[in-house]
Parts: structure tokens; sequence; C-alpha cells
């Protein structure tokens, strides 16, 4: 089987089934679970396991093992075992650069219900490519897909090793990038209204912000004004305020 993906969460599993990039090995399940994904099995032609839920859970127990993570139950009693995710190396965004695409960098990103909450909102904001940092940042984990609710079939995931080179080169292939930060400064709207270049909105971890060394390679910095007593947000929060300020007119 080599490298798999393990999801889980009812919604995570339908929209697996339906990418037809991905390999399917198995899916293991109760006889009620899995009459909920009776048309996905039907179409994906994926091996099916009928079990009781005492069963599901150690059998997705014993795959928890295999992928060296700490085991918890297995909502609905259903998971899927399936081909690894695609993540893409930096030189195919590079090549896929064009005038008015949305691009979302993620900065040590580490937490992994931001982080799939994160990239359920970018795909609601149909968002072309997230970046994410190959140290420092979050896993393609069973609870991460279960939390992004499948936006992991529809947003495509690239892996850079160093997030600052990566956007200086962006910005040389004529993207415009803009740094979620409570250090704002500047007039956004040139930017945001510049429909010949891609725009690239970065999120920083939510204690620290962004990287010092991210923000100095940004163009622009934004901030969102509290109008009450609380002055901060999480940034999962944060990012879909954001992501409309940033994307709805593009």
């Amino acid at each position: 089987m080599g490298e798999f993906d393990l999801i889980i969460g009812l919604h995570s599993i339908k929209c697996a089934l339906q990418n037809k990039s991905r390999n399917f090995y198995k899916l293991v399940g109760t006889e009620e679970s899995l009459a909920d994904l009776k048309q996905e099995i039907k179409a994906s032609q994926v091996e099916v396991q009928m079990v009781s839920s005492h069963k599901a859970q150690e059998e997705a127990k014993a795959y928890f093992k295999k992928r060296g993570l700490d085991y918890h139950r297995v909502p609905g009693n259903c998971f899927l075992v399936c081909s690894a995710l695609e993540v893409l190396d930096v030189a195919k965004l590079y090549a896929e650069i064009k005038p008015g695409l949305r691009i979302l960098a993620l900065d040590q990103i580490s937490d992994v219900h931001n982080a799939g909450a994160i990239l359920r909102t970018a795909s609601f904001y149909n968002i072309d490519f997230v970046i994410i940092p190959q140290r420092n940042s979050f896993g393609l984990t069973p609870s991460f897909f279960r939390i992004a609710s499948g936006a992991t079939e529809y947003v495509k995931l690239v892996e850079t090793t160093k997030l600052t080179r990566t956007l200086t080169k962006l910005k040389e292939l004529g993207c415009s990038t803009i740094a979620l930060s409570e250090h704002a400064e500047g007039d956004l709207e040139a930017a945001l209204n510049d429909s010949s270049r891609s725009l690239v909105l970065v999120l920083g971890k939510e204690d620290t912000g962004i990287s010092n060394a991210v923000l100095r390679v940004c163009d622009h910095k934004m901030s969102l004004e509290s109008q009450g007593s609380i002055k901060s947000l999480n940034v999962s929060i944060a990012s879909a305020i954001a992501m409309e300020k940033c994307f709805r007119k593009r």
C-alpha cells in the first residue's frame, strides 16, 4: 500500500470518494454509516468492509498505528483508507502562475483545528493554491481531514522549504503579497483591484503572528480593526474576514 491517508468524518469521506485522482484501498464502516455513502460507494467502486461499531474502532486503531499516530475515536464508526493526497512542489506552482490567481500562504500554523478551518474557508473562496511550510506546520492527519470537511479534495496544497524564498519568487513572477498583521500600513485598494496580478494572502501563527522574515518580503500589510472590547481573533476567523476583503472582488 505504501503511503496512505486515513480519512474520517462522513462529509470528508464523501468528498474524497469523489476525487478521481485518489486510489481507494478500503472503506470500513457500520451498516448505518455506509448507507449514507451509498452513491459514492457505487461511483468509486471502493472495497467495502461492513463491521460492527466496535470492530470499526479496532480497525481504525490499527491504521492509526500504521501511520504512527495516536488513536482517537473515529466519528460515525467509519473511515476511508486511500492514496496519499498529492502535495505540489513549489516549482509546479511557479509554472502555473498567471493573472488573477488566489493564493494563500500559511506561516507556521501548526494547530490542526485552525488549519482545517482555514482550508475549508479557502475552498469556500475558491482559493487556487495554499502554501504550507515543510516544517513547523500541521500534518495531513485524520483530524485535519475531518475538520477541513472535504476541502482537501478541492484546494491544491503546495509545500515549501523556505516561505520567504517562495514569496520572493512569486513577487518576481508578478504576484502581490499581503500579510495579515496588526501593523498595517499603506493603501491596499490598488493591489486588491489589480486583476493583472495574482494575489497572495499570508497568515501567521496565532500566538506570534507572521515571522519578521516573512513580513519583510511582503508588499503590503493588512489589519482587522476591532469595533468592540475584544481586540484579537482566532486566526481561522481572522482568515475568513481577510479572504472576504482580499478575494471578493477578484
